[in-house]
């Protein structure tokens, strides 16, 4: 309405300023012309005006409603900030801007999220380029426990990183479909579980397990090695110790070995040719320890992942192979080329020894903890593995009555 009265006002004037020029007066007609000038600028000023003031409460909506604009389900930019389904967090917005604690803080509240795989792969591998952290980073080991359900050997883990709050991460795939049983809200395990998927011993589905537990452990940026446990795993060490030796390792820890016996080289594809020849192939264990450097290198991998899951079925395994290989092809410097987790195959077959009761003494523990040489930073030492498996869950009882004395732990 008022755009209209002006409009009307203009061409008032117009009028007026025919009729003064026709009578030839200068001074009437300068004065017009003027009133002009203002008149059109008066217009332009308020529909300029009208513009931003509808932009910026348009950008005050979206702030204070939690509604972003619409981004499609798939869209990697919609996780990229925020998780999509839920509103945006208006706490870690400081006038209307994000600082840096909100880009490297891990979520306040557990790990879920609603990524699928190819999001959170995409997520996890964007890494600064500048090495030199802009705040005080305290570096974290990040243990990531792939189990088939609970966690029965959980008690002796509780006081594995009892009073070491900080230096740590924990994070739980379950392969058990529709497992939902959550720990006690008093446990360093609550609510750390991510979102699972089944996982077949030997297949893919198991690759696949690994790698998303890495991914979100990728998450935070303050996890600096990577360690992969199954539920039958125990530590060797006090939490210091291993600690200690991973933090100050030079070297990331995964098995690779060129096998030329029919369960390793016998194991090779052709079809695997160009991207893995038989050179290539290597064999190693599932339980691997990493730096992460090599974590991210993992997770981005889009050239040897699908030739392996190809061409890599039973009685080739995948969970042998994938891992050993894709580490001695991008990274072998990197590389100690052992495992740091102990297993037991003398007795044979294709699966380790597993541990009951009456096998639990401090003499087996410490055979175990000493009864090997390896090499550590360039040096030899006795101190080649720090977790050992497979431990059955009747081995809890007895774990827990010489941990105390063997690893140190709070009685």
């Amino acid at each position: 309405m008022k755009k209209c009265k002006i409009i009307v006002f203009a061409k008032e004037l117009t009028i007026q300023f025919k009729r003064e020029v026709g009578k030839g007066s200068f001074h009437v007609t300068t004065t017009i012309i003027l009133l002009l000038s203002m008149a059109s600028f008066v217009v332009l000023l308020s529909m300029f005006v009208r513009e931003r003031v509808r932009k910026f409460l348009v950008s005050e909506e979206i702030y204070f409603t939690g509604q972003l604009p619409k981004l499609s389900p798939l869209s990697p930019y919609s996780y990229f900030l925020f998780n999509s389904s839920s509103p945006l967090p208006l706490s870690r917005f400081q006038n209307g801007c994000r600082n840096l604690r909100d880009w490297i803080s891990p979520p306040n509240k557990g790990v879920w999220h609603s990524m699928n795989d190819d999001e959170l792969m995409w997520r996890a591998s964007m890494v600064p380029k500048i090495e030199e952290y802009p705040y005080n980073r305290k570096p974290k080991v990040a243990f990531m426990f792939l189990t088939r359900g609970i966690l029965p050997l959980a008690p002796l883990w509780e006081k594995f990183f009892k009073g070491y709050e900080g230096l740590y991460s924990i994070y739980l795939h379950s392969s058990k479909p529709g497992f939902t049983q959550e720990s006690l809200n008093s446990s360093v395990f609550y609510n750390r579980r991510i979102p699972s998927k089944p996982a077949e011993w030997g297949k893919a589905s198991m690759i696949d397990a690994e790698r998303r537990l890495l991914a979100n452990a990728l998450l935070d940026f303050s996890n600096e090695r990577f360690v992969l446990l199954s539920e039958t795993c125990i530590p060797l060490f006090n939490f210091t110790t291993v600690y200690n030796y991973l933090i100050n390792s030079r070297h990331s820890n995964q098995g690779s070995i060129d096998d030329p016996r029919p369960m390793g080289r016998g194991r090779y594809n052709k079809r695997m040719l160009p991207s893995v020849s038989l050179s290539d192939w290597r064999k190693g264990s599932q339980w691997f320890e990493v730096h992460r450097k090599v974590a991210v290198e993992i997770i981005s991998d889009v050239t040897y992942y699908p030739v392996l899951r190809d061409h890599c079925r039973p009685p080739c395994y995948m969970d042998e192979h994938y891992f050993a290989t894709l580490v001695s092809k991008i990274c072998p410097e990197l590389n100690s080329n052992r495992s740091i987790t102990w297993v037991d195959w003398s007795r044979g077959g294709s699966h380790p020894a597993t541990f009951v009761r009456k096998d639990v003494s401090e003499k087996f523990l410490n055979r175990i903890r000493h009864g090997f040489n390896c090499s550590y930073n360039g040096f030899r030492t006795t101190m080649c593995f720090l977790f050992a498996r497979k431990f059955h869950p009747n081995t809890l009882e007895p774990l827990l009555r010489i941990a105390p004395a063997l690893l140190g732990y709070d009685p």
